[in-house]
């Protein structure tokens, strides 16, 4: 897995120039630099990269789409690495040589609830549930005004099958939406209740 620059420099300390060894490494491929201070070894192919969205950047957890295909819950494969950040003003996007990782803002008042501890390639890592990463990323997508709205990004954009909804927490989901304080959660606690549990 990946080592940041403390680990490589102590590793690397029996050399004359610990520094200039790992510049060679880089430029032979031996190692490659993820972001500044973080490397991951040249032929690693099995490693985690949900695992390294909260070294990139941190403190952060996946969530957006890229936990919703963790589950299963949307069909299209992602192919940038999405994670919550909070106490940042800005969204934060890197482009790194093993894929590119986005970072979008959410309210404290959001921010630790319904997270999960999983392991890929023997690293944990933090994730939203599937609950948290639906209302993540109703918020992050903002443009919500009416229920039809809501049931075309669910439906359409999104592609989840009412089913998967369905299977979802309604004691969680109801407990995180007014977190939000948002009107487009307020819109997918309105349609939840009424298209997918018959409230």
């Amino acid at each position: 897995m990946y080592k940041n620059h403390l680990v490589l420099l102590s590793e690397l300390k029996d050399y004359a120039s610990p520094r200039a060894k790992i510049t060679r490494m880089l430029e032979s491929g031996e190692m490659v630099q993820v972001r500044r201070g973080i490397y991951l070894p040249g032929n690693e192919k099995n490693f985690s990269r949900n695992a390294l969205a909260s070294v990139i950047y941190g403190p952060s957890y996946i969530s957006f789409e890229s936990a919703l295909e963790f589950y299963g819950i949307i069909p299209e494969r992602v192919s940038a690495i999405t994670s919550a950040i909070y106490k940042k003003n800005k969204n934060k996007e890197f482009s790194t040589p093993v894929g590119r990782y986005l970072y979008y803002y959410l309210p404290s008042t959001v921010y630790p609830y319904s997270i999960c501890l999983k392991s890929e390639q023997n690293v944990n890592f933090l994730i939203a549930s599937p609950e948290k990463a639906l209302c993540d990323n109703i918020y992050r997508v903002g443009k919500v005004s009416t229920l039809k709205d809501v049931k075309e990004l669910l439906y359409e954009n999104l592609r989840i099958e009412k089913a998967d909804l369905a299977e979802m927490n309604l004691e969680t989901l109801l407990f995180l939406i007014p977190l939000y304080q948002k009107k487009s959660l307020r819109l997918l606690k309105e349609f939840l209740l009424k298209d997918v549990f018959n409230e």
